[in-house]
């Protein structure tokens, strides 16, 4: 295919970072404005599953907790009601408290009542200074990642390859978190496991193409921004059927842990989903373009010394 002819990345890089940047501020706004939608993981309440034996309608069982709540049974506030389990015959339900076992009981006997069977439980329980070394300890995980990435990258590379790897895999990062707080997802321990393979799998496809490029930069003469440009695209292109291929593999993984998987792991396949779909594109719209504009300064750079 003549070079001409192909899409040009670098010349286009605004638009996209103008794409990056109008999505990861959305959700920013998002996060300021009413947080994200944190699970008992990470913010202290009781989850409790609730096994009934029987098909499950969200109508009866909203009936059920509220009689509960107008009872003075249950004081708790409680997020909506998820139904799951092979025949629909499991219900979960997050509390914004810490639940004591009589509370506990209570709600287990009003369901056994509602449906004339034995009931049987899972408690997951958060306490406030739990919840709150989760949430840090995710946020030393992210970090810590990103720095020994970073650190890695610039050994077997160089600076410029490092700059913007980590640049393109924290855009990666949030662009997940993005996605949870614009449709107020649930943040659990399952999406930081989520996030952290997506900046796994994030460098691995970038480490690819920096690759090639490092390689075309030995055998390259550059000696203005148009053979930089030329020579960054040729090499998005060259590793362009491996990507796609790549990508489309681990896709369809995901996806089918989506559509076929259990209940408990939709969210992480989503945020898997979202993971992939990110780091692919940043791999070729982003992370390029970046050290795109690192290497052209000091290309310019060189360039006034000799003029000099």
């Amino acid at each position: 295919m003549d070079s001409k002819k192909r899409f040009d990345f670098v010349r286009s890089r605004n638009k996209f970072f103008l794409i990056s940047a109008v999505i990861l501020l959305v959700g920013l706004i998002m996060i300021f404005v009413s947080s994200m939608n944190f699970g008992v993981d990470f913010k202290a309440g009781t989850n409790i599953d609730l096994v009934v034996g029987k098909q499950l309608e969200k109508a009866k069982v909203d009936e059920v907790l509220k009689g509960l709540t107008s009872g003075g049974d249950l004081k708790s506030r409680y997020a909506d009601p998820t139904i799951g389990g092979t025949n629909s015959d499991r219900v979960s339900i997050r509390f914004d408290d810490v639940l004591d076992d009589a509370t506990v009981t209570k709600i287990q006997k009003a369901f056994e009542t509602a449906y004339s069977t034995t009931v049987s439980k899972e408690i997951n329980t958060v306490d406030p200074q739990l919840a709150k070394e989760l949430l840090l300890k995710a946020v030393y995980a992210v970090a810590i990642a990103s720095v020994l990435i970073c650190v890695y990258v610039s050994i077997r590379f160089e600076w410029r390859f490092a700059i913007a790897a980590i640049i393109a895999i924290l855009h990666d990062a949030f662009m997940v978190i993005a996605v949870f707080a614009i449709f107020r997802l649930e943040v659990n321990l399952p999406f930081l496991a989520a996030v952290l393979t997506t900046i796994g799998y994030s460098i691995n496809d970038k480490i690819v193409i920096f690759d090639r490029i490092r390689e075309n930069l030995r055998f390259a003469k550059l000696k203005t921004d148009e053979d930089l440009v030329a020579l960054v695209n040729d090499s998005i292109w060259q590793t362009m059927a491996r990507n796609i291929n790549t990508v489309l593999v681990v896709l369809i993984a995901a996806g089918c842990l989506y559509v076929f998987g259990s209940e408990s792991i939709k969210l992480f396949a989503l945020a898997k989903l979202v993971g992939l779909t990110s780091g692919a594109y940043s791999s070729i719209f982003i992370a390029c373009s970046l050290w795109y504009l690192l290497k052209r300064k000091s290309l310019r750079s060189s360039k006034k010394k000799v003029a000099a």
